[in-house]
């Protein structure tokens, strides 16, 4: 599969802008990203490539003032493990109570639940604070016995640990091909079963469920275009997770929740990214 290599260098440049930047990317086509102190390295199927889109996005920024440059490549062919293991894929700790790492790394430290991956590409390891703050909220959460619908599972950590908390069956679900092939790889290397995997959208959970838990991490737009879709494999007493969104959006996204019926809980956040607990 060939991948196109752009890199960006927006003008001011900084963690937020980097982040928004992935986002928007990532609703065009692009599937992964490593972020620099200059800018942002994103990659994108060549045949999934299309250059008005993305000049038409860059144009309508959501964050005002931003000039951007960027510049494009074939990307070579690399073993992305060593890239990682080089440059930028550390073990992650979270609450001191999981760690997520990869097969490459050594002197793991020793903790309640421990969770392998292998980055296929420059994605997915869970170092973004969206994936922290609903790791945080699974380790709160009661999940033995319960069932879990895990949309835009990505490398399916959460739904890695929601089987490793006791959840009794696991469907994780992602739009993404290679999403679904890696994470299909990682439930193996941490030997679980009951955890299914299937490529798509919301439009796959009609009919589906009752589910007990409904974890969805992916940005505010899909959440409030999805969440009725959401709620209709919930039952009384589900619980549903959400990020992938700044604190600022947490209004719009409760007053979207409150309208299906669901109860606000609590939120978290971590720099100005934020994850939000409903019941149903």
């Amino acid at each position: 599969m060939q991948y196109i290599e752009f890199t960006f260098r927006p003008s001011p440049c900084n963690e937020t802008i980097t982040d928004v930047l992935a986002a928007v990317l990532a609703d065009v086509g692009f599937e992964s990203f490593v972020p620099s102190e200059e800018g942002l390295t994103a990659y994108i199927q060549q045949q999934l490539l299309q250059e008005e889109r993305l000049k038409e996005v860059m144009e309508f920024f959501p964050i005002e003032g931003i000039a951007f440059e960027y510049t494009r490549e074939e990307a070579e062919d690399k073993d992305w493990n060593e890239e990682w293991e080089k440059n930028y894929f550390q073990p992650i700790i979270i609450d001191d109570r999981c760690v997520v790492h990869s097969t490459f790394h050594r002197d793991i430290p020793r903790m309640e639940y421990d969770i392998v991956i292998n980055p296929q590409m420059a994605f997915g390891t869970g170092h973004h604070e969206t994936t922290s703050l609903i790791v945080s909220e699974l380790l709160q959460a009661d999940l033995q016995g319960k069932s879990v619908l895990d949309m835009g599972c990505g490398t399916s950590i959460l739904a890695i640990l929601a089987r490793m908390r006791g959840a009794s069956r696991v469907t994780a679900i992602d739009i993404d091909t290679w999403c679904v092939n890696n994470s299909l790889e990682n439930i193996a290397l941490n030997h679980l079963t009951n955890i299914a995997v299937e490529r798509g959208d919301a439009s796959l959970l009609t009919g589906r469920g009752p589910f007990d838990v409904v974890i969805a991490n992916i940005n505010r737009n899909i959440l409030l275009n999805d969440m009725a879709a959401y709620v209709g494999c919930m039952q009384p007493g589900s619980e549903l997770y959400i990020s992938g969104f700044y604190t600022e959006d947490i209004p719009v996204l409760r007053e979207k929740a409150e309208e299906l019926g669901l109860t606000f809980i609590h939120y978290r956040e971590k720099n100005n990214w934020a994850a939000v607990r409903f019941t149903c």
